[in-house]
C-alpha cells in the first residue's frame, strides 16, 4: 500500500491477515450493539434479503464459503439432484445454500476476508448472483482463484491498525450515475478510536459500469501536500 514505510505493511497476504486479526480483536472487544450493527452491514453486503433493493442494484450478490475438502462432497450431492431431473443451476444453489457457510456474521466474515484464492485458502468463495426475476448465474470458483474484494469494513481495520486515515477515491462513468460523466467520492476511513499518526493513504477504486456499484480492484495513488493556502484549508494533490 502506497504510503507506507518499507516492511511496514509485509505484503499483500501480510495486509490480509492483519486486517482480519484486527477485525476479530475489535470485534470481540465491542460492545453488544456494536456487533450486532456490523453483523447488519455484513448481511447486507453478502447475505442481502432478495425482497428488497431492486431499486437500486440490478444484480445482488450472496456469498458463500465452500471448504476446500468437501467440494467432492458437494459435487455428488448436485449429482443427486442432476439424477432426478433438477437443472444443474438451481441443484447447486441448492446444495450450496444448504451446506456451505453463509458470510452473514462477524466470524463468518473473518473467514471470507482470509481468502486470497491461493491454494492455502481453507474456503472457496461461491457466488450466486440474483436478479429481481431468479437466479441468474452461479459462480462456483472451481479454481478457487476467486479473492474476498476488501470492504468497508476491513479499509477501517486497516486504518486502525496502521493509525492513518485511509482515502477511498471512486470513479464511476457514466454507465454507473446518470447523466453524470466520470464521477468521483473520497470515501473517508478513520481509525477507530481517533488516534492518527501519520499522514493518509489514498485508493483508487474504479466502478465497473454493469453493475453500477461496483469495483474490480483497488490502485495505490501517489499523493503529496499542496501548498497550504491557509490554516483552515489543506489539500493533497494527486
Amino acid at each position: 500500500m502506497w504510503g507506507l514505510r518499507e516492511g511496514e505493511c509485509g505484503g499483500a497476504k501480510e495486509l490480509r491477515r492483519r486486517t482480519v486479526k484486527r477485525f476479530e480483536q475489535d470485534f470481540e472487544s465491542a460492545e453488544k450493539e456494536e456487533r450486532e450493527r456490523v453483523e447488519i452491514v455484513i448481511k447486507n453486503l453478502y447475505s442481502p434479503d432478495l425482497k428488497f433493493g431492486w431499486g437500486i442494484h440490478i444484480v445482488q450478490e450472496i456469498k458463500l464459503l465452500a471448504n476446500k475438502s468437501d467440494r467432492q462432497i458437494l459435487d455428488d450431492a448436485i449429482l443427486e439432484l442432476l439424477n432426478i431431473g433438477m437443472l444443474r443451476e438451481t441443484a447447486a444453489e441448492s446444495i450450496y445454500k444448504e451446506r456451505c457457510i453463509a458470510v452473514d456474521d462477524g466470524p463468518s466474515w473473518a473467514k471470507y476476508m482470509s481468502i486470497s484464492g491461493s491454494p492455502d485458502d481453507e474456503y472457496d468463495i461461491i457466488t450466486l448472483q440474483y436478479t429481481e426475476e431468479g437466479l441468474l448465474t452461479v459462480d462456483e470458483n472451481r479454481e478457487g482463484r476467486a479473492a474476498a474484494f476488501g470492504d468497508d469494513i476491513a479499509i477501517e481495520c486497516l486504518s486502525t491498525e496502521f493509525k492513518r486515515e485511509i482515502f477511498v477515491v471512486q470513479a464511476h462513468g457514466s454507465d454507473a450515475m446518470v447523466d453524470e460523466d466520470n464521477c468521483v467520492f473520497f470515501l473517508p476511513h478513520r481509525p477507530r478510536g481517533g488516534e492518527i499518526t501519520g499522514p493518509p493513504l489514498f485508493l483508487f477504486m474504479k466502478g465497473t459500469g454493469w453493475c453500477g456499484a461496483g469495483a474490480d480492484h483497488y490502485e495505490p495513488l501517489i499523493a503529496h501536500p499542496s501548498s497550504p493556502v491557509s490554516q483552515e484549508k489543506v489539500g493533497f494533490v494527486l
